[in-house]
């Protein structure tokens, strides 16, 4: 989502945004590569963190997306919010709120389909820029237009609900509140509704109905945000609130994992407190360590990616950073012995791309919609 840059910047939200990056730009094959090259029960450990699980459970890669979310919840009150405060009428940020949620739903089926002209049937529609387009866009109005204790009502509001309808209702010809791929109701509309295919063809992990759900991730940012910008605490009573609200936040997830399990491709509700209660915590961690107690540089590596998200998120679309990292590197995987040559490639990779961002970093050249 969009940078911030308000008066009171938050410094802690590009490197967190940076960090969650990393991992999809690349860093998540250090540990593949580490438990290829050593066969060690470990990294095999570490390597499946960075996979998602077939259906329930909950890996660490499944953080990735709607951690990007819940930053773009955060940077809400310091955008939009400071707009409203130079008193831009709602109805002019409600038509940007609308522009950028469409236009990045726009972009994710670009992202999944190129711009080649395909048969209707062979479209995806549904995206992960699309979720955060939608979700973001229906978090921000119901921002502009309700006070704290309403968004507080809205997000409890959309997890009871959601959970209610998925224990109700299924799938014609399953038993209500079968929660398999298959017999789940929000698949099943879903796969009533959209057209074109769908990724797993009989469902859509960023599916219309899973949305609903994640426009509560969404707020989560939101009020954590509002926490961080108007609260008149102190910044250190502030990380120890939201570190507070993350453990709650698990807590909770952990109880309704019960009877509604965790599951990202369902976007349920404990997931949205599994994934909320860990994100407040990074946010609190981050916080505290770069804004609070001032210690920035160590976190400029991630906020050079932080600051170019969207870009590098969409970049192997128009570049073959492969082909890049063989044109400078080539040579490093030679004069290497098997099997660590290919973790050197690996950080070579990463390298050619942080470079590139580096540059357009310096230059103030970044990607906003």
């Amino acid at each position: 989502m969009t940078q911030t840059t308000p008066s009171q910047r938050l410094y802690s939200l590009d490197a967190l945004r940076g960090f969650d990056m990393f991992w999809i730009a690349g860093g998540e094959e250090i540990f593949h590569v580490m438990a290829k090259a050593t066969n060690s029960p470990f990294w095999r450990v570490l390597s499946d963190q960075f996979e998602h699980p077939d259906w329930n459970g909950f890996h660490f890669y499944d953080l990735i997306f709607p951690l990007f979310l819940f930053i773009a919840g955060v940077a809400t009150p310091y955008s939009v919010g400071r707009e409203l405060e130079k008193g831009t009428p709602k109805q002019r940020l409600l038509l940007r709120v609308i522009r950028r949620g469409l236009t990045l739903v726009l972009l994710g089926i670009i992202y999944n389909n190129g711009l080649k002209i395909h048969p209707l049937s062979e479209v995806r529609f549904c995206s992960v820029l699309g979720r955060i387009g939608l979700a973001y866009m229906f978090a921000n109005i119901i921002y502009l237009y309700t006070k704290q204790l309403g968004q507080w009502i809205w997000f409890a509001g959309l997890l009871i609900g959601y959970w209610l309808l998925l224990c109700f209702t299924s799938a014609p010809g399953y038993h209500m509140g079968d929660l398999t791929m298959q017999g789940n109701f929000a698949s099943y509309i879903d796969r009533s509704v959209i057209p074109g295919k769908l990724y797993l063809g009989i469902h859509d992990p960023e599916g219309l109905m899973s949305t609903i759900p994640a426009i509560s991730t969404g707020l989560l940012g939101i009020l954590a945000g509002q926490l961080l910008k108007n609260s008149p605490l102190s910044p250190g009573a502030k990380a120890g609130r939201l570190a507070l609200a993350g453990v709650i936040s698990l807590a909770l997830a952990l109880l309704w994992n019960t009877v509604f399990p965790i599951n990202k491709n369902l976007w349920t509700s404990s997931f949205v407190l599994n994934v909320g209660g860990i994100s407040l915590l990074l946010l609190a961690l981050f916080y505290y360590i770069i804004d609070v107690r001032g210690y920035k540089k160590w976190a400029f590596f991630f906020t050079v990616i932080g600051m170019n998200s969207i870009l590098i998120y969409l970049s192997p679309h128009f570049i073959n950073w492969k082909y890049m990292t063989d044109g400078f590197f080539f040579w490093v995987g030679q004069i290497i012995a098997a099997p660590w040559n290919a973790l050197a490639m690996v950080f070579c990779f990463l390298a050619v791309k942080w470079v590139f961002l580096y540059v357009l970093y310096k230059k103030k050249i970044f990607l906003r919609v």
